[in-house]
């Protein structure tokens, strides 16, 4: 097949969308908070603009599903803590666990709402490894790998963001074992932030000082991901 006729990899793809979007001046941050519907326990809209709730929960990855088993799985905390650790599934488990209600918003502009998770607040991890003062931002990184590049999939908020109280690594969601296909056995969930900001198949968390930009954040993708500010894109 000519070059001109392959099919892109969807990294590429996603990047030629998300830069063509952003050059137009659509999904840039917007002024000021927007949505529909009653207030959420946050005070913001229930729906953010432009999204649609579904029923269902499509599935988006970079083509590949890992299966990760539980016997196996890692989870590496590092950069600047006091005290990086590496949990195994059985030591994760033993954390306090939380349960929680919350929604979740794709910037693919579907949103599904009132899912129930359980699992372990991100802040419950700092707790245990206790963030240096420069501390600022989050990496996480997945075991899911590129099959265009080899690039393991990460991607960054600020430490900020990520220790608010609904932040988890969820291991149930509606009373199930985490399915594979949606990050299982363990995930990050970010239901202010649009949903790719809470790594699938999370296997690193490193804090750093500067932000690193993810997968989707080097291809356009915006470093806030605030969806009542329809924050989808990086101007420019």
């Amino acid at each position: 097949m000519s070059d001109d006729k392959r099919v892109r990899p969807l990294p590429e793809r996603k990047e030629s969308f998300a830069r063509k979007q952003a050059g137009l001046g659509r999904g840039i941050f917007a002024g000021e908070p927007r949505g529909s519907g009653p207030p959420n326990r946050h005070g913001m809209p229930k729906l953010p603009p432009g999204q649609r709730q579904v029923s269902n929960w499509p599935v988006l990855d970079l083509g590949v599903v890992p299966r990760v088993d539980r016997a196996e799985w890692r989870l590496e905390i590092d950069g600047l803590v006091e005290h990086p650790t590496a949990l195994g599934w059985d030591e994760f488990l033993s954390l306090p666990q939380t349960d929680d209600v919350s929604d979740f918003h794709c910037v693919t502009t579907w949103s599904r709402m009132d899912l129930a998770w359980r699992g372990v607040r991100f802040r419950d991890l700092m707790a245990r490894v206790v963030p240096r003062p420069e501390a600022a931002h989050v990496l996480t990184t997945g075991y899911d790998v590129d099959p265009s590049s080899g690039e393991a999939y990460t991607t960054n908020l600020s430490l900020e963001d990520a220790m608010e109280p609904d932040v988890l690594l969820v291991h149930t969601v509606d009373g199930a074992p985490l399915p594979a296909e949606h990050g299982g056995p363990c995930r990050m969930i970010t239901p202010r932030l649009y949903a790719w900001k809470g790594a699938k198949w999370i296997r690193r968390i490193t804090l750093t000082e500067e932000s690193h930009a993810g997968c989707w954040e080097r291809r356009g993708y915006s470093h806030t991901a605030y969806p009542w500010y329809e924050d989808r894109y990086n101007r420019g």
